[in-house]
């Protein structure tokens, strides 16, 4: 399969990179983003612009593709509700509503959280303005699914971009192994959210909205390289 992939660079996205790369399902990965990755991979390609939506630049290609992993995001630590849409809604919204409109067929899988709020009518404010993303994705004429996961381990070496998550990891590196024993499905590491993804791609999926359960049971197939 042909994948575009946003957000390579944040903690969930180079985790979903690196089991794209790893997996030979994946025949390619178009990285879309505002910088290089510098990698050198011959499934990888990648689009470096001042503005990630904008897929003008690859137009023609866009009914080629059959995914796209949206991980971009942003921690709303700090963040006015205004703010937080215009960079969670508005981007997720442009690239979905392109690419439905170029490739009806095409997957579209976006990174949510728990405490998403579908009625978009909660206290919390990241959750009504997921909630709004999410169920304005699912209306799209594509094959939309919402990952939800829960506490996210990052592996292989990735750090996380966000100074808060980077000092939270610190803290509680040495306990994810217990936690993640006491509470299985309460934790996702970027590994297994990578090979949901690909998973859910390759075979779809009976539920639209994964919670972090059902993000790991996906990934518990087997893993073709």
């Amino acid at each position: 399969m042909k994948v575009i992939l946003f957000g390579a660079t944040g903690m969930i996205g180079q985790g979903v990179l690196n089991e794209c790369l790893r997996d030979a399902r994946v025949e390619q990965v178009l990285a879309v983003g505002l910088s290089s990755l510098g990698i050198e991979n011959p499934q990888l390609r990648e689009l470096v612009q001042p503005d990630p939506t904008d897929l003008s630049a690859i137009a023609g290609e866009l009914p080629e593709f059959d995914a796209c992993f949206f991980c971009l995001g942003v921690s709303s630590v700090g963040m006015k509700e205004e703010d937080y849409r215009r960079i969670t809604y508005d981007l997720a919204l442009r690239v979905g509503r392109t690419l439905a409109a170029a490739n009806p067929k095409l997957t579209f899988i976006y990174v949510s959280g728990q405490g998403t709020d579908s009625t978009e009518q909660g206290r919390s404010m990241w959750g009504r303005v997921k909630g709004k993303t999410e169920n304005d994705l699912l209306a799209l004429p594509f094959q939309a699914y919402m990952f939800r996961p829960g506490f996210v381990q990052p592996m292989d070496g990735v750090v996380s971009k966000t100074r808060l998550y980077r000092a939270a990891y610190a803290i509680t590196g040495p306990l994810i192994p217990l936690f993640k024993r006491l509470a299985p499905n309460a934790v996702n590491d970027n590994r297994e959210i990578g090979r949901a993804m690909i998973a859910v791609a390759a075979n779809g999926s009976e539920t639209r909205v994964l919670t972090p359960r059902e993000i790991n049971a996906r990934a518990q197939g087997p893993v073709s390289r």
